[in-house]
């Protein structure tokens, strides 16, 4: 009996070391079953005749080694979507504002040429001593040009 079991332990070392070098064959069934001597036989392929099997399988695979970088990485990935989506968003609200500020300031200067173009109208200035004095056809005429060239520059409508 000593040698059915040194043969059994033989045997189940044998197929131990098949199943754990199996590697990508890990999935396939391995059989175990006892033969008419009494012997433990295992086995890749199932017994021939009617003989009580049992199936073994083998290990589960092994687990990803990089899953958590990968986990790190898309994770680190979403943050900086994230931080993208709040700085492209920051940009647009600042782009409107922006573009809010400037229809303001083309609709102010539009007002203004059309007061300095209304002849009949007067209109006032502060000298550089901090008097108010009216404003002549050629201070009319002088900012009328630079408010044009800002208006041009700034490209506005109207």
């Amino acid at each position: 009996m000593n040698r059915v079991y040194r043969g059994v332990g033989v045997a189940a070392i044998c197929a131990l070391a098949l199943v754990l070098t199996a590697g990508s064959a890990a999935a396939a069934a391995l059989y175990k079953w006892t033969d008419a001597n009494g012997r433990v036989v295992y086995s890749d392929q199932p017994p021939a005749g009617n003989v009580k099997v049992e199936t073994l399988h083998g290990p589960p695979p092994p687990a990803n080694p990089t899953a958590v970088k990968e986990l790190a990485n898309k994770e680190l990935e979403f943050k900086q979507r994230q931080l993208d989506k709040a700085d492209a968003q920051k940009t647009a609200d600042n782009d409107a504002l922006a573009a809010k500020q400037k229809q303001e300031n083309c609709t102010q200067v539009q007002g203004q040429l059309k007061q300095l173009g209304e002849e009949n109208l007067v209109l006032w200035r502060v000298n550089p001593a901090g008097e108010r004095v009216e404003m002549t056809n050629a201070d009319r005429r002088a900012e009328r040009d630079r408010l044009a060239k800002w208006f041009r520059d700034n490209k506005c409508q109207g």
